[in-house]
């Protein structure tokens, strides 16, 4: 039995009960999965290591009921909406955050992309997403959430970018033109300045209105380097890496909800970001995002350790496969590989399963400090951590909400993967996922600039960093397959920064897990669901041979052959450590440990 004891003393308690007919995890709520939204009770998991054992012993599949006295929640006033099932990955969204206008968030799907994947709107698609912006603007929307600031400076940025620097292909559609000339006339009198700045910067674009984007200068003295860099972004320009950081730190961290205050505009900074992901960031651009918030809390703690890997998961997290990050950590951390692993709760666009959901989920203390995190690096009972961008760079988890609203990735979807929270005295090393072709270089430009020793991006499955033994289906043929990696690793020992280019040796191979002796097998589905991720992860550990057992012990040993780690020159070697490592139960024991200490440490 687990209990979540709340401090306010209310009590769920999560009874296990083992049932051999039920093949797959699946939460089964006695009242409708109810549970606590962390923003109106703290709650913590407790249980001991002997029922972490018995839990994880479980053989067969297993089911979660939860069991919440309906009497407090009514005691408490906590309404219906406030409670979630922590066991699915999109019940961690805040409720605190406004949603988005889905009208207008779909038209951001199709247009605030790239110059080649950029969808023009159909007539009557623009003509339904103008019209929905001009009924929100004007207070007439009934049915559906207002169009956010956020929102309005998306799409807009993404029309003036395209009118200004697009292909003809991917520039406006002539049905966007026919609604832009039937609305802008009745748009222009409802939007305020900023947006008009935004939709025609130059005066160039729209006509009527046509003054005042030129001579716009922004609403406070926070919105004026912001409205000077924008204009060289709408245009289709670039910035230096000075000019971007110095936007970045301007505005941040975000403080909308202050009144008192002078604070930046929504609509400005969502045209900033995506406009820069739109013309394809330059490297000193992306460098100026990696690095602008390193020192936020000062110099980061150095482990005494001989080896750490800092690991890059994208920080929206999966939402369809089974993510082996967290169990691939505990693996590697026997065998004195310790692991970094960082990102948040929730992340959009995916809003999918993160490790910190799953720590969250499984009891783990989630709020460890970079100092805190050093010491568990360091403890040889655990050897692995967990930092949450919000308690190591807050100006950066700020803009959660608003990229929700911006829809699509911002150029800090790549930034943040290449962090180094903690150094080691010993050799460092970052692995990174990516999914779209073009990004693996500038990540890997981005470890190399971090002097790490050995640097990898992965091609996982859903960009993740998770490498498959499913077979290459034989229709695939666009773009750089899954299981793609490219790296670099030094001759020796030295900083990156210390050595010529000579020194570095660089590599890329598509990984055929079959070529290693393992059976190709689907990707195991969690759809969502954190508890089945999680389920899946702890079987494997506890020596459950199968499909996630073999991608744990794939990922282990290629990423330790690829980053050169000692002991893992041959791949053979290599996979049977990271398979020794689970069979003995130490990887198991790692991970209790991590569960246990994590609550302890100062």
């Amino acid at each position: 039995v687990w209990r979540r004891t709340s401090k306010r003393g209310t009590v769920m308690k999560a009874l296990l009960n083992p049932d051999p007919k039920i093949s797959s995890f699946s939460p089964i709520p006695t009242i409708k999965a109810r549970n606590f939204t962390q923003s109106k009770i703290q709650t913590s998991l407790q249980f001991s290591s002997k029922d972490g054992d018995r839990w994880i012993r479980r053989k067969s599949g297993f089911s979660i009921k939860v069991v919440l006295d309906s009497a407090t929640i009514d005691q408490l006033g906590i309404p219906e909406s406030d409670i979630r099932n922590p066991a699915i990955s999109s019940s961690y969204r805040s409720s605190k955050c406004p949603k988005p206008n889905q009208t207008v968030l779909e038209a951001q799907a199709r247009v605030c992309t790239g110059p080649t994947q950029t969808r023009p709107l159909t007539e009557e698609q623009a003509l339904k997403v103008l019209d929905t912006i001009l009924r929100s603007a004007k207070g007439d929307l009934k049915d559906e959430e207002e169009v956010s600031k956020a929102q309005l400076g998306a799409f807009f940025a993404a029309m003036t970018i395209r009118a200004n620097a697009f292909p003809e292909a991917t520039q406006w559609s002539e049905g966007e033109k026919c609604a832009m000339n039937k609305y802008w006339p009745l748009l222009v009198r409802a939007l305020p300045r900023d947006i008009i700045f935004i939709a025609d910067p130059e005066g160039s674009i729209m006509g009527v209105g046509s003054s005042i984007g030129p001579q716009f200068v922004g609403n406070g003295t926070t919105d004026m380097r912001l409205v000077g860099a924008l204009r060289e972004v709408l245009a289709g320009g670039h910035l230096g890496y000075e000019e971007v950081q110095g936007v970045l730190r301007d505005v941040l961290p975000l403080k909308l909800a202050d009144k008192k205050s002078e604070h930046v505009s929504e609509s400005l900074l969502s045209a900033f970001l995506i406009g820069q992901r739109m013309n394809r960031e330059t490297d000193r651009e992306l460098k100026a995002y990696c690095l602008a918030f390193d020192d936020e809390l000062g110099p980061p703690p150095v482990a005494d350790v001989r080896s750490l890997t800092h690991y890059g998961e994208p920080y929206d997290g999966n939402t369809r496969y089974f993510r082996s990050t967290l169990f691939v950590a505990a693996v590697r951390s026997c065998y004195g590989e310790s692991c970094l692993l960082h990102g948040v709760e929730w992340m959009p666009p995916k809003g999918g399963i993160t490790e910190e959901q799953m720590l969250k989920f499984m009891g783990v203390n989630t709020k460890l400090s970079p100092l805190q995190a050093k010491k568990l690096l360091e403890d040889k009972e655990v050897g692995f951590a967990y930092i949450s961008q919000r308690e190591a760079q807050p100006s950066l988890y700020s803009l959660i909400g608003l990229r929700e609203h911006i829809k699509k990735r911002p150029p800090l979807a790549t930034a943040e993967k290449v962090q180094q929270f903690v150094r080691a005295q010993g050799k460092e090393a970052i692995v990174a996922g990516f999914y779209h072709e073009g990004y693996e270089e500038p990540l890997l430009m981005l470890m190399k600039r971090r002097g790490v020793h050995s640097g990898l991006v992965v091609k996982g499955e859903e960009g993740a960093l998770s490498m498959t033994t499913r077979l290459r289906s034989a229709s695939v043929s666009k773009g750089l397959p899954v299981n793609y990696c490219s790296g670099f690793r030094l001759l020796n020992m030295e900083p990156a920064y210390e050595v010529d280019g000579v020194s570095r040796e660089s590599f890329n191979i598509e990984v055929n897990a079959k070529d290693y002796g393992f059976e190709p097998t689907d990707t195991p589905r969690t759809d969502r669901s954190v508890a089945r991720n999680i389920e899946l992860g702890l079987a494997a550990l506890r020596g459950e041979k199968g499909p996630a057992y073999d991608r744990i012990v794939l990922n282990a040993g290629m990423v330790d052959h690829l980053l050169g780690c000692d002991g893992a020159q041959e791949i053979s070697s290599a996979l049977d450590r990271a398979r020794e490592a689970i069979d003995s139960g130490k990887a198991l024991k790692k991970l209790l440990n991590y569960i246990k200490i994590s609550h302890k440490v100062k």
